[in-house]
């Protein structure tokens, strides 16, 4: 299912050494430095490891984070800014605008960031899980994320969104696996469709440059999902003897598959960042197409034997409401501050005294994109699930 679900490429960010020797006054304050560096160094590691699961990658950001937080929270018992917060400069390029980064002098931004390319490595790993708790740091960020970037407000909740409709994608597949009653697949369908029409919405007001290849994503998955809710819910009106208005919603059907296929062309037509997917050659977007077409066979064969009914101008309304779907998320938190991170080793780093090197002029260090593996896809079973 891997080429099922589009996905915008992972943040990419400059290394960070975090070598604060003049500042850094005693062994263990040297030590939070270095262990800054090689925690931050295997997380991101992680990112592009084909071995990483949720389980390692917990352990890995919750090593980064403990460490990070004694330069964001006040480990001195007063409501002061950490004086730590501001000394280490971080640069990250954002999913939509390539590979130009931004950078802030602010350890708030790289939690932020690093948690942001965290969430999108679950969606990658499980389509299914981000968090949102990220918004409890974004607004003390000194300096606000501008249009397009990545902790702007339209992009989290697109991603947001997102990852609720593919999470309720796999309870439809299951449902249908299950063979359960057409009326809740329908119900089920209807919301998934709502949910990536809410997400394209959310874009509507992003640079086209930054947002077109995304939106034709959502769209062509809203019309595919709206093309599931109109032939079950057709299914449901035969089972009524409402044989006319069955075969009005199944040429409604019939109508949004069309348009989720002229969508899978413009999509893969458009450009934009992140991988293309090839929804059209799935197996599970196959069968619908086949199933659209058998069901609305069946209705008009009833009707012109059995039940001779006037085939409605417009469709059914779909006023449908799932009594299950989308399973409760897992809430995110951050781990608890180091214990490396005390109020004693906090007081011997020295501001004043300034880094050894803060003579030298600084080289503009070249952020590299993330190259991540290169997963081919594996034989579609029309997403059938264990």
């Amino acid at each position: 299912m891997a080429h099922w679900f589009h996905r915008n490429p992972l943040k990419a960010t400059a290394p960070v050494s975090f070598n604060f020797y003049g500042v850094a006054g005693s062994p263990a304050a040297n030590k939070i430095c270095n262990d800054l560096r090689t925690t931050r160094a295997r997380l991101l590691e992680m990112f592009t490891d084909v071995t990483c699961n949720p389980e390692i990658m917990k352990s890995a950001t919750d090593a980064y984070f403990s460490l990070l937080q004694g330069f964001i929270l006040s480990l001195d018992g007063t409501t002061q800014e950490n004086k730590m917060r501001f000394i280490q400069n971080f640069k990250w390029t954002d999913t939509l605008q390539g590979n130009i980064p931004s950078a802030q002098q602010d350890a708030v931004f790289e939690l932020v960031s690093m948690a942001f390319n965290v969430a999108l490595w679950y969606t990658k790993f499980a389509s299914r899980l981000a968090g949102k708790e990220k918004y409890a740091h974004i607004p003390r960020l000194i300096t606000p994320a501008e249009k397009g970037q990545d902790l702007e407000p339209r992009a989290i909740d697109a991603y947001i969104i997102q990852c609720q409709a593919e999470a309720q994608e796999v309870t439809i597949a299951r449902a249908i696996e299950l063979k359960h009653n057409a009326t809740l697949i329908a119900a089920l369908a209807f919301e998934t469709a709502n949910f990536y029409q809410k997400a394209d919405h959310t874009l509507n007001t992003l640079e086209p440059e930054c947002s077109s290849k995304w939106r034709k994503y959502f769209q062509l998955k809203q019309h595919f999902y709206m093309a599931y809710a109109y032939c079950y819910h057709g299914q449901t009106l035969l089972a009524s003897d409402k044989c006319g208005e069955a075969i009005r919603s199944l040429q409604e059907a019939e109508k949004c598959y069309s348009r989720a296929e002229a969508l899978c062309k413009e999509y893969r037509q458009t450009k934009g960042p992140g991988t293309t997917a090839k929804p059209s050659e799935q197996l599970f977007f196959l069968k619908l197409g086949g199933l659209i077409k058998n069901t609305l066979d069946k209705c008009q064969r009833e009707n012109g034997f059995i039940y001779f009914h006037k085939v409605p101008a417009e469709p059914p309304q779909l006023e449908l409401k799932a009594s299950y779907g989308l399973a409760e998320p897992v809430p995110f938190e951050l781990p608890p501050l180091s214990e490396q991170c005390t109020a004693e080793v906090y007081a011997t780093f020295d501001l004043t005294k300034g880094a050894k090197n803060d003579k030298a002029k600084p080289k503009e260090v070249e952020v590299k994109p993330m190259k991540e593996p290169d997963l081919k896809p594996q034989k579609d079973t029309g997403c059938v699930l264990s």
